[in-house]
């Protein structure tokens, strides 16, 4: 059975993080993904988008996917705001881009997606929105 990191090893992977990747970016100002990457923006995170259907966001040249990142981009976490019958499709380009985390939303839930992170040796966060996670658990 699945088991998020604990607060404190969630305060350690934000704390040590710079660039997230944010599948499923949108470029409305009323989308949850744009809020969510909009504070982690403010709190000093670099934002990449990740949505074919956008070419910026947040004053950030988008991606259509994450195989299309250049090479020179080291990304830190891979936060996915897609359906949970995306996540194994996000987790697989994830493990090819090397990402260390992939963190899936609040409400994105995928126990094969985790197998599959885990057995390659990545940290995987489900169900959980990462700028909630920030507020509790990051003292700044």
């Amino acid at each position: 059975m699945f088991q998020n990191p604990s607060p404190e090893q969630l305060a350690a992977l934000l704390k040590s993080a710079h660039t997230i990747a944010v599948v499923g970016l949108s470029d409305n100002p009323s989308r949850e993904s744009y809020g969510v990457a909009a504070r982690m923006q403010q709190r000093g995170y670099r934002i990449i988008p990740v949505n074919p259907n956008v070419t910026e966001v947040l004053g950030e040249r988008a991606y259509p996917d994450l195989e299309s990142l250049p090479p020179n981009v080291q990304v830190d976490i891979v936060n996915v705001f897609r359906r949970s019958d995306a996540l194994m499709e996000v987790v697989a380009s994830a493990v090819r881009l090397g990402a260390p985390v992939i963190w899936a939303q609040q409400g994105v839930y995928d126990e094969e997606a985790a197998k599959l992170a885990h057995h390659h040796g990545k940290v995987m966060v489900m169900d959980c929105c990462i700028a909630v996670a920030h507020s509790l658990y990051v003292r700044t």
